[in-house]
């Protein structure tokens, strides 16, 4: 059982062991479908469905699972995870579907569910596992919404465009032109783009943690220069 409490696995997934930002895993998805705020959110509940109901289903079926097939176990699990959240979407969000293309089915793959499956969900129970499947999830989703909105940002002059793909016809008109004719910024659109955008992403959160951990640092006194007056007691030999 882990010794954790829920709000540190909170914390793990949000900040202290985000998936994306200190474990870098998910990488190719995560730089490849980041171009807009939309295909940014809807890898994001797609990847938050399969890690947290593989999680739960990992934990449950943790003791009766012999070693020499637990990661083939786990696999099929995720996979059948993978398989009903395709359905869904080509079922209500058919175009974005398409958009992500083959980096749905790709989810099966990523390093990141089954080594949560395997790490944690194998070993804890199912509410402890599920937070952690949900926070990891959700840490993973902020981070490409982030890279999202500054590509689209940087690449396009624009925030939340075709946001219809999966809200429906009410988003139509969420798109916000912050800078009006705009030249499109081709580097920012494209995979380089997403490379430089994760590295800024990765360099502010390691600034922060520069600046909290001094903060927990207890002051030193400084130490004054110049002869001190020793008063001894006793007998010196």
């Amino acid at each position: 059982m882990s010794t954790k409490t829920l709000s540190q696995i909170s914390k793990d997934g949000l900040w202290t062991n985000n998936p994306a930002l200190v474990q870098l895993l998910g990488l190719c998805p995560l730089l490849a479908v980041t171009g807009t705020v939309v295909n940014a959110i809807g890898l994001g509940l797609a990847t938050m469905l399969v890690l947290l109901g593989s999680n739960m289903a990992v934990s449950l079926v943790r003791n009766f699972v012999p070693n020499a097939v637990r990661l083939p176990a786990f696999v099929m699990i995720i996979a059948s995870y993978v398989t009903c959240t395709e359905l869904l979407m080509q079922a209500y969000t058919y175009e974005l579907y398409t958009v992500l293309g083959i980096f749905i089915p790709l989810i099966v793959t990523n390093c990141a569910i089954l080594g949560r499956a395997d790490a944690f969900a194998a070993k804890n129970g199912v509410l402890a596992s599920a937070v952690d499947g949900f926070m990891m999830a959700l840490g993973f989703t902020v981070v490409l919404v982030l890279l999202g909105a500054l590509r689209e940002l940087v690449g396009q002059g624009t925030l939340f465009s075709n946001m219809e793909l999966l809200f429906g016809p009410t988003a139509a008109n969420w798109e916000l032109h912050v800078f009006n004719d705009y030249p499109d910024f081709l580097f920012a659109i494209l995979p380089p783009g997403a490379f430089v955008g994760l590295g800024l992403l990765i360099a502010v959160k390691n600034i922060i943690d520069d600046k909290l951990k001094d903060r927990e640092q207890p002051v030193k006194e400084p130490v004054i220069a110049g002869s001190k007056r020793v008063r001894v007691t006793g007998k010196i030999t």
